[in-house]
């Protein structure tokens, strides 16, 4: 359920928001028009989000900002702290809990979102949050997920070469070890839990997805 790869999140905290502005060269391209993603996922939003993956809280700020009732959900304790610093001027809670594993808010929830995470899940697992959301979201509700994801599995494939030409090894590694999926697969996930859905792309890695309930 992406706990697995919670030690790395957990010893990236101190230096997540270091990372997104473009300080890592092997990641520079992956957090490429952060902002932009982070704004588009904002905008597609309604008033009342339950966030997954909260981690050192940039999107929960913006939602926050743009006065949406925020429901945070994060598993590593590191990343809630700092997450909770950051917001502390805000009336907000974050939980412990996972994509799959979660408490449900008792309010209705009109979007899902996340940033830079689901591919913590596999693809079975994918489906099975897919249709847990399916029985939270009324007709119209969204899941708004921004997220690295590829065309096919060639340009996946061809990704991971370019890493290691480019002696980027660790952003291969990443790219072998979680569970980067791809849009066909995700289009049949959702069909298949009663979404449409919708793709745009920001840069060479992440898409913001964005499904809506039937």
């Amino acid at each position: 359920m992406g706990r697995e790869f919670l030690e790395v999140f957990e010893g990236w905290a101190n230096t997540y928001d270091q990372t997104v502005t473009g300080n890592d060269v092997e990641y520079q391209e992956v957090f490429s028009r952060y902002d932009d993603i982070l704004n588009d996922v904002v905008q597609k939003s309604g008033p009342v989000v339950l966030e997954f993956g909260v981690g050192t809280g940039n999107l929960t700020q913006k939602l926050l900002d743009e006065n949406k009732k925020v429901y945070g959900v994060e598993p590593s304790e590191p990343m809630r702290d700092i997450a909770l610093e950051k917001l502390q001027s805000y009336s907000l809670t974050i939980e412990d809990g996972d994509f799959i594993d979660f408490n449900n808010p008792a309010e209705k929830i009109d979007t899902i979102v996340s940033t830079y995470a689901f591919h913590h899940l596999n693809d079975i697992e994918k489906n099975q949050a897919f249709s847990q959301y399916s029985n939270i979201l009324e007709k119209g509700g969204k899941i708004v997920f921004a997220d690295t994801m590829f065309e096919n599995k060639q340009e996946y494939t061809l990704t991971i070469q370019s890493a290691t030409q480019r002696g980027f090894f660790n952003l291969a590694k990443d790219l072998e070890t979680e569970y980067y999926t791809t849009i066909p697969v995700l289009q049949e996930i959702a069909q298949q839990n009663g979404f449409t859905i919708e793709f745009t792309r920001f840069n060479h890695f992440v898409w913001v997805m964005e499904a809506t309930k039937q």
